[in-house]
């Protein structure tokens, strides 16, 4: 493993937060000039919750949630069970934030919406930092554009089907039916949207039903239970990629239990561990690869104690991007 000198390096808390230390491109131009792979981006909206608002923070506290070093120069950031340097094989740039007014939801999705698209113009795979649930609608849409209508498929991590109609008041863009406007506008098929850790009182029967209709795939936590979540996975993986070519990894925090991830606005008890959701997502990334990322409802003022679900939503994306470069290289 190689070295670097003292003046090489500074501690975590200095200098500006972009993540990992990466270098900081502030419009699409930059980001091309910097030859960039991977972009992370930031959606700094929660007017979309219906319960604990706070996931505008998310992005900033993902931003930050590491000890590590940060390397003035180069990096010897290491993935131990890959065996890999991720910033060694991948030019991972901080793409900032989408510039989302605080004021109005629709105008928040426009603007997250033409920031992945930059990102992918730059032919990157946008890394999307929630923010609510609802950005994946702007988000997704983007990354569908790209690759056509019906060539992305989804795997969906979460404790909700978020496939509501709509929220209260007649809200159709909350975080409640993201999911629900994507299979309608057919960006991305019902039967390539698979939804894994399901559970509490929602959704409803006749919700179920408007799903199954659409041939969404689902997973409870019921069903991982019986069969095991590795057997279920599997299956999963498969449903997502049944036609389409396009991965597009969608992670809400509230898959996992409040113990590994108190900081969000609707925690479920009964999810799965922060363990279980950074290994699925290795084994995704190094079987089938993937265009686009979310992860999302990180609401760091819950986050207790010590941060260790902005941390937990660091690594989701740390190992996204490792498999990546495992995987490349």
């Amino acid at each position: 493993m190689p070295e670097l000198h003292d003046d090489e390096l500074h501690p975590s808390y200095i200098g500006i937060p972009t993540y990992l230390g990466t270098p900081f491109a502030k419009d699409e131009k930059e980001l091309k000039k910097l030859n960039a792979d991977v972009s992370i981006i930031g959606a700094p909206v929660d007017m979309g919750v219906v319960a604990r608002p706070g996931a505008r923070f998310g992005p900033r506290a993902i931003r930050q949630a590491d000890y590590w070093p940060k390397p003035a120069k180069s990096s010897n950031l290491y993935h131990l069970n890959l065996e890999v340097f991720p910033l060694k094989e991948l030019n991972v740039v901080d793409f900032g934030d989408a510039n989302c007014p605080p004021m109005s939801l629709e105008k928040s999705h426009e603007a997250v919406e033409k920031k992945v698209t930059q990102a992918l113009n730059a032919d990157t795979i946008p890394i999307v930092l929630g923010g609510d649930h609802s950005i994946t609608l702007p988000s997704a849409t983007a990354v569908a554009k790209k690759y056509g209508y019906g060539n992305v498929g989804m795997v969906h991590f979460d404790a909700h089907a978020d496939t509501g109609d709509s929220s209260y008041g007649g809200v159709i863009i909350s975080h409640g039916s993201p999911m629900r406007r994507l299979i309608e506008s057919k960006a991305i098929p019902g039967k390539n949207f698979v939804q894994m850790g399901l559970r509490g009182p929602w959704p409803y029967p006749e919700l179920l039903d408007w799903m199954k209709g659409q041939n969404m795939r689902f997973h409870t936590m019921a069903e991982i239970e019986k069969e095991g979540f590795d057997k279920v996975l599997d299956l999963a993986i498969s449903e997502a990629l049944d036609g389409p070519e396009n991965l597009y990894i969608s992670v809400d925090v509230d898959v996992m239990d409040p113990a590994h991830a108190p900081g969000t606005g609707t925690p479920e008890p009964g999810g799965i561990s922060s363990l279980e959701l950074l290994r699925a997502l290795r084994k995704i990334v190094l079987e089938k690869g993937m265009v686009a990322m979310d992860v999302v409802e990180v609401a760091p003022i819950y986050d207790q104690p010590g941060d260790i679900t902005a941390q937990a939503a660091h690594r989701c994306i740390y190992e996204a991007i490792a498999a990546l470069a495992k995987k490349n290289k």
